[in-house]
């Protein structure tokens, strides 16, 4: 059985479609890129999954359990607001900004969850958190404020706030898109070290390098449908569609004029 299952899951907002359809599995330990130019749905997609965005149409399953809602008398009805907090707790989710509460420390900013909505005890939490600061590579960081961090320290203690909670399955949205070119690397070695421990990852990315190294498949999106899915290595290298062809070619190109 997938670990996560989207059947027709489709967003508008007011006239406009920003996703149409979009059916995916994943199963447990998998790897999955969602690539797609700017504006095709990514973000929106992962923002459904975990119901921080309501789909407008289709279901999400997670661990054979609808996200958000059940069905009920042969209708779908909105699960209570604690019901679906309790699902999101099973999914971690890293953003492009990295949201650290700016007045707690690295340590207290990864505590924080499993604190207060897990009710784990502190000193409990505290160890936990700083095993996974130490995880990210920032041991030596766990008393600082995000003031004093930089930008690919601040996401990786976000990296490790999301793990805190133990999840089942991670989203990564433009992880590294907010951070100066010289941090991006620092972070992809935490999401690559991830990858390799098994962690199932649905990762939205324009590090198309990175994606063809670590995913076991790519999904393309483009105007809220999915156009293209594969192996990682097929989509990158022989991509079947025209659009997809299209688009990896703009990246290479811009890619190499930023070179």
């Amino acid at each position: 059985m997938s670990l996560l299952r989207l059947e027709g899951i489709g967003k508008r907002f007011g006239a406009h479609t920003v996703l149409d359809g979009i059916d995916l599995d994943v199963g447990r330990g998998e790897v999955v890129a969602i690539i797609g130019p700017s504006g095709s749905g990514k973000s929106t997609l992962l923002r459904c999954i975990n119901w921080l965005e309501r789909p407008s149409a289709g279901h999400v399953f997670f661990d054979g359990e609808a996200i958000g809602e059940r069905e009920t008398g042969g209708r779908w009805v909105v699960r209570p607001e604690r019901e679906i907090d309790a699902q999101r707790a099973r999914i971690g989710m890293v953003f492009q900004r990295f949201h650290l509460f700016p007045h707690k420390t690295a340590l207290e900013n990864v505590i924080e969850a499993p604190v207060h909505v897990k009710r784990v005890a502190v000193a409990e939490a505290a160890e936990r958190g700083s095993q996974l600061l130490e995880r990210v590579g920032l041991a030596d960081k766990r008393n600082e404020y995000p003031v004093r961090l930089s930008g690919g320290q601040q996401q990786r203690v976000a990296i490790a706030r999301a793990l805190a909670m133990e999840p089942e399955l991670m989203l990564f949205d433009e992880a590294t898109s907010a951070l100066d070119p010289e941090l991006v690397g620092e972070v992809l070695e935490v999401m690559r070290d991830l990858a390799h421990s098994k962690m199932t990852m649905l990762v939205v990315t324009h590090e198309m390098g990175f994606a063809r190294e670590v995913a076991n498949r790519a999904v393309v999106l483009d105007g809220g449908q999915k156009i293209e899915e594969g192996p990682a290595e097929q989509v990158f290298t022989a991509p079947t569609q025209e659009r997809t062809q299209r688009f990896l070619s703009r990246v290479l190109d811009r890619d190499r004029a930023s070179r």
